[in-house]
């Protein structure tokens, strides 16, 4: 195989832009052979700005019995996206899943296990791991060099949207149509970062507000108080109606602190451990010594490209993804462990009850908006696939 043939399902606002960038050779390993969408409109699109012979198809199910493909790209509504992976792995085909992994971690799960069985390549859109700003913060956290994390801060509320954005479409913002609000639709790469730099929480309180700066049934104010087990907590603010909006992320460690704001990173490092300094000064106001300094990073982002052209290597040559699709649980394990300990009123521990999350979903699509006959929260959902 000298370039991996690729499928596209759902050619909405993701998926088109994926079928353009890789029609137009800006991922030099991979070539564009099939889309599908339940839209006649977006298949029209495809007809109009699509290469000749880019074969079209109305379903996901005629693409995945197409023969011409290697691998899929799955752009759909979030509660399709473990459905039709699973479908796609069993057919031999290798998977690469937009954000989210899913709506609610039990699909999730069944996915990942699928997955376990074939020897296929499986890779989660996580482009914000391409970001040398975050791979920067990654490997200055995790390298060990300036100890344990005390306290991790994380206010991204630059996430701005008007109604006329929810108004767009009638599956947006609502519990059946999307699952969730901004922690669902904003949030992925920001909850899937949270966690690859400062590792997973081990306790949630979340107050997640439902509309209350817009005509919507889902969340689009957030604030989540989170414990980790080594002792350090952390606060995670998230919004879609703050104008001008912030994105700061600090984390503090036992030698320095951390500051990501404004596509930079500042440090200050102190002289020695905060820890050793608070036992040993003989001082009662004094203040451990540092100094800052701004990071150099290689200023790389190649996003949505990077992202598969490493899949595409993962394929060719068994190269390293950004990131594997079974790590797209974890972000999703923080956002659902956020609406259940919202619903409750109370913190929930990680891991929590999926059966109860998925209970407490299941009343909210009850009475969705997103469609007059709801189905159960399976993996099944109406709509085009390219949403």
């Amino acid at each position: 195989m000298d370039k991996v043939r690729v499928g596209i399902i759902g050619i909405g606002n993701m998926g088109s832009s994926h079928s353009t960038r890789i029609a137009n050779g800006e991922v030099p390993d991979m070539t564009l052979a099939a889309v599908a969408d339940l839209k006649a409109s977006r298949r029209e699109w495809a007809r109009e700005n699509l290469p000749e012979g880019t074969r079209i198809f109305e379903s996901a199910e005629e693409l995945l019995e197409y023969d011409g493909i290697d691998a899929v790209i799955v752009s759909t509504p979030h509660y399709d996206h473990p459905r039709l992976v699973i479908s796609a792995l069993r057919k031999g085909l290798h998977a690469m899943c937009e954000k989210p992994a899913g709506v609610y971690t039990k699909q999730v799960r069944e996915m990942n296990e699928e997955a376990m069985k074939h020897n296929l390549v499986f890779g989660m859109m996580f482009n914000q791991r391409t970001n040398h700003i975050y791979r920067k913060m990654h490997e200055l956290v995790t390298g060990g060099t300036y100890g344990n994390i005390k306290r991790v801060n994380w206010i991204v509320t630059d996430w701005y949207r008007s109604q006329a954005y929810y108004d767009s479409g009638d599956w947006r913002a609502t519990w059946d149509g999307e699952g969730g609000g901004v922690l669902l639709n904003q949030c992925p790469h920001n909850l899937d970062l949270i966690q690859w730099i400062c590792g997973m929480p081990s306790r949630v309180q979340a107050f997640c507000h439902e509309g209350k700066w817009h005509n919507i049934e889902v969340e689009d104010d957030v604030t989540a108080y989170l414990e980790y087990p080594g002792g350090a907590t952390g606060v995670f603010i998230t919004s879609t109606a703050d104008a001008p909006g912030t994105n700061r992320f600090e984390v503090d460690l036992e030698r320095a602190k951390i500051v990501c704001e404004n596509d930079r990173i500042e440090v200050y490092e102190l002289d020695q451990s905060e820890r050793e300094f608070c036992f040993t000064t003989k001082e009662g106001f004094a203040k451990p010594r540092g100094r800052f300094s701004e990071i150099v990073t290689d200023g790389e982002n190649p996003q949505h490209n990077g992202v598969l052209a490493a899949f595409a290597g993962a394929i060719l040559r068994g190269t390293p993804l950004v990131a594997d699709g079974r790590e797209g649980i974890h972000g999703l394990t923080l956002s659902n462990a956020m609406h259940l300990s919202s619903w409750l009123g109370r913190p929930v521990e990680i891991p929590f009850d999926e059966d109860l999350f998925l209970q407490e979903l299941n009343k909210r699509r009850a009475k969705s908006k997103a469609k007059e006959n709801v189905l159960e929260a399976t993996f099944e959902t109406e709509g085009s696939y390219g949403a």
